[in-house]
């Protein structure tokens, strides 16, 4: 059922996005933890529940990563455009989910099959990219000569470049197998 309770989660998350993005803008960033905390928050309500309750659905399955992806390469170009990020930080995010889509969709065409599936790394990905997010916006609420030391950004980078790796990796294995 696509209408059910963690698939509404997850839309209200998307739902956010336009309020997070005029929050970023007006460098309101007391307003953009409140609502960052309130999608995160979804996030982990939505597939708790969609578990708990056995209300997994393909839409589901795919809406989330998706709603993660646009919450996540949203907060990366603002927030290096505003200079909270630096710039090569957003476009190794940025390219990584980029080669990831565009590898799925090659995948899709060569198997006919839409398999979305992430990995452990995918998923440490992810959660440093929300850690550096929320800690940026919370260093941003709290004191503006706080600033986030470089290696977090650093680890940030490395975690995402090794999943997409990862990810090319698990792709092209599945097209070789296709292939034989």
């Amino acid at each position: 059922m696509v209408g059910n309770l963690p698939n509404l989660l997850t839309l209200t998350r998307i739902l956010l996005l336009p309020f997070f993005v005029a929050t970023l803008i007006y460098n309101n960033y007391q307003y953009a933890l409140i609502i960052f905390i309130a999608a995160s928050v979804t996030d982990i309500l939505d597939g708790f529940i969609a578990r708990v309750t056995k209300q997994i659905t393909d839409f589901g399955k795919i809406l989330d990563p998706v709603a993660d992806k646009f919450f996540l390469v949203t907060s990366f170009i603002l927030m290096s455009k505003i200079g909270l990020i630096p710039l090569w930080l957003a476009i190794v995010v940025i390219s990584k989910d980029l080669i990831v889509v565009t590898g799925s969709v090659i995948l899709y065409f060569v198997t006919h099959k839409l398999n979305i599936e992430p990995s452990i790394l995918g998923k440490a990905a992810s959660a440093s990219q929300f850690f550096l997010v929320g800690l940026i916006l919370l260093y941003s609420t709290l004191a503006e000569e706080m600033t986030v030391p470089m290696p977090i950004f650093s680890v940030v980078a490395v975690v995402t470049a090794l999943a997409g790796f990862h990810y090319v990796y698990k792709g092209l294995k599945i097209a070789n197998s296709q292939n034989s």
